[in-house]
């Protein structure tokens, strides 16, 4: 029987797993000098000087060839379907390693300049910032301050307002109250003038009522002791002024207009000395020293 030989599957197995240990290997290293690169970059220029070598590609180690097995007896033997052998793993070209160029002392000198003229510039943008912000602070803390002064002014000028409106109102009525005290006065004064008036003319009537009382008395006792002389004609009048002493005594009795008769003239002057004393007044304050008396014979 022919032996019947097995493919070799392990050993292409073997060399795809290290192709792609070695991309990996790859991969890595480029990983490496990318990190690298960056790194350099944030750093302060500095001259640097870089190698950059590709780790050595090891070639893929050989199995040593087991020896084949020992043939084991088969009844007849159905035919072997072979696989189709895997498609070879293709391992991308390594990427070229970037060139580092030698920094230009120039260029960090201009880099640096550059910066300081950014700090400078932020630094002036922040202070005209600062500035602004300070000027309108200063302009809203004026207006706040002129708001106040305005609305302090406004309220001292309605309580002085008020404060007139107060003492003007007050005023009118303190010559209100003051205006009706003086009409009140005036009324009470002319009340008591009218009832002083009205009291005087009540003691005046009074008065001259005990008075003309008196008078009558005292020319009633005088003319009972008048002798009328039968001839005599009309009703002439005689007026005679008696002195007397509060007692009523006359003291003297004197003609001050004759009735026109001496007869009847004489005839009363008689009468008037001997009705002495006369009548005293009722009130003591009514008596006259001189009186005034007139006479008629027909009264």
């Amino acid at each position: 029987m022919a032996k019947l030989e097995r493919p070799r599957q392990p050993r292409r197995m073997t060399g795809k797993w290290w192709a792609l240990l070695l991309a990996i290997v790859v991969q890595l290293g480029f990983l490496a000098v990318l990190v690298f690169s960056v790194q350099w970059q944030n750093r302060k220029p500095e001259p640097v000087t870089a190698e950059l070598y590709a780790p050595p590609v090891k070639a893929p180690a050989v199995e040593p060839t087991p020896p084949p097995p020992e043939p084991v007896p088969t009844p007849a033997p159905e035919p072997v379907r072979t696989p189709p052998p895997p498609e070879p793993v293709r391992t991308p070209p390594p990427k070229p390693a970037p060139v580092v160029e030698k920094p230009d002392p120039r260029a960090a000198e201009i880099a640096l300049k550059a910066k300081q003229e950014e700090e400078r510039r932020k630094k002036a943008e922040a202070d005209r910032r600062e500035a602004e912000k300070k000027a309108r602070d200063a302009k809203e803390a004026e207006d706040k301050r002129k708001q106040d002064e305005k609305r302090a002014a406004d309220a001292k000028d309605r309580q002085q307002r008020e404060a007139a409106t107060l003492r003007a109102q007050a005023e009118r009525e303190t010559q209100m109250r003051a205006q009706a005290e003086r009409e009140q006065q005036l009324r009470a004064q002319a009340e008591r003038e009218s009832q002083a008036r009205a009291q005087q003319a009540a003691e005046a009537s009074a008065r001259s009522k005990a008075e003309a009382d008196w008078i009558r008395r005292i020319q009633a006792k005088v003319k009972g002791n008048v002798i009328v002389p039968p001839d005599l004609p009309g009703n002439p009048e005689a007026i005679f002024e008696v002195v007397q002493l509060p007692t009523g005594e006359i003291i003297d009795a004197t003609l001050r207009r004759s009735s026109g008769s001496r007869a009847y003239d004489d005839a009363v002057q008689r009468a008037i000395l001997k009705s002495s004393p006369l009548p005293r007044p009722e009130r003591a304050d009514l008596f006259q020293r001189t009186l005034t008396l007139k006479f008629r014979p027909a009264d």
